[in-house]
């Protein structure tokens, strides 16, 4: 093959690509799949019809202001349509923000453990990633802060953040705001927002509103169970949203969505039933692994990090592969620098009893 070939921008080739989940087990056994945060319940009966019914009318192409879907968000929410804009999940969203606002020579800025989507966006628009330390893999507002050049234009925020499931109080989020420039843009990230019940947390709806360079980000592929519809939306200032408008592909979300995430936002009932099995089975899970002499980080969210104890990686691999032998996949978190830890999905009850089972056969054959 000739070495003369189109040349991607700079600094394309040097990002590591996003590996998801494994869903796959050995042929034969059970599976749970716990390793890519997906709800148990799956999603409600009405998105369910709503989905289905869009199979009438595949020939039209979707309403490419999704007009029904942010009415519905924004009356679930009491926010305004028009500030609303929504994508193909919220990594498009994300993407679209980067793109709109990043370019050679500006710095983004991103914590430790923070989504592997962030530095792939903000590399891919030849701008520079910044990475914040962690304490105690918590986002630190201090170290955030001390980040900050006259070359920031982006903070990135995952609150609560995948993969450690920690969160970031209200008010310290808001003392990192307060020590923003005007012209910076602070991307909270709430994937997980529906699962929190802590008094000090909020998604960012209430910053959003009050200020002109805060956005929040939600998802449908959580606690909505619509992760293969690709659904996302992200709530802005309205010079934000009119840009992203500008930018992204004029039918970005399909109809099949755009129907299902209606269905699922109005169903109330069915995302306290998931809240409330997560909250059971998420301190179940919790009480478990002490009892096995595992460390976990306290998790917010619908998955926890279990560390296994030793420093290379060598007993979070081997408690892997033991695991998928026996039909629990879970995920590695080697390229989010924590190679002696596995993060699992709080599943149904059968995976979450028979995966804790697995794992205590495994640290007894190991002593």
């Amino acid at each position: 093959m000739s070495e003369q070939h189109p040349q991607p921008q700079p600094g394309i080739l040097g990002i590591a690509m996003y590996v998801p989940g494994k869903s796959k087990g050995p042929e034969g056994v059970t599976l749970h799949k716990l390793s890519s945060n997906e709800t148990p319940l799956g999603p409600s009966d009405a998105a369910k019809l709503a989905y289905g019914e869009v199979s009438e009318t595949l020939e039209f192409y979707p309403d490419g202001s999704a007009t029904d879907l942010r009415a519905a968000i924004a009356e679930r929410y009491g926010l305004s349509a028009e500030r609303i804009v929504c994508g193909a999940g919220s990594d498009e969203l994300l993407s679209l923000v980067a793109q709109a606002y990043l370019g050679p020579g500006d710095e983004a800025i991103y914590t430790t453990h923070g989504f592997l989507v962030y530095p792939i966006a903000i590399a891919a628009n030849g701008a520079t990633a910044v990475v914040a330390e962690e304490d105690d893999l918590t986002a630190s507002v201090d170290a955030i802060l001390a980040c900050v050049s006259p070359r920031t234009r982006v903070v990135f925020l995952a609150n609560p953040n995948n993969p450690t499931g920690t969160y970031v109080p209200i008010d310290e989020v808001r003392r990192l705001h307060a020590g923003l420039a005007a012209d910076v843009l602070l991307v909270l990230d709430a994937a997980y927002a529906e699962y929190v019940r802590r008094n000090d947390y909020e998604a960012g709806i209430e910053l959003v509103s009050q200020f002109d360079n805060v956005v929040m980000m939600r998802t449908f592929s959580k606690i909505f169970g619509l992760a293969a519809l690709r659904l996302g939306w992200m709530y802005g200032p309205e010079h934000v949203v009119g840009v992203l408008n500008r930018i992204r592909g004029p039918f970005n979300v399909n109809a099949a969505a755009i129907a299902a995430g209606v269905a699922a936002i109005n169903d109330r009932a069915h995302v306290e039933n998931s809240v409330e099995h997560n909250s059971h089975w998420l301190g179940w899970l919790e009480g478990e692994f002490a009892r096995l002499g595992l460390k976990v980080t306290p998790s917010v969210g619908n998955f926890l990090l279990v560390h296994l104890p030793d420093e290379d990686g060598k007993r979070a691999s081997e408690a892997d592969a033991f695991l998928v032998e026996r039909g629990f996949i879970l995920r590695r978190l080697d390229n989010y620098g924590l190679p002696n830890a596995l993060r699992m999905t709080v599943g149904s009850e059968a995976a979450n009893r028979g995966m804790v089972a697995a794992l205590g056969e495994f640290l007894d054959r190991k002593g």
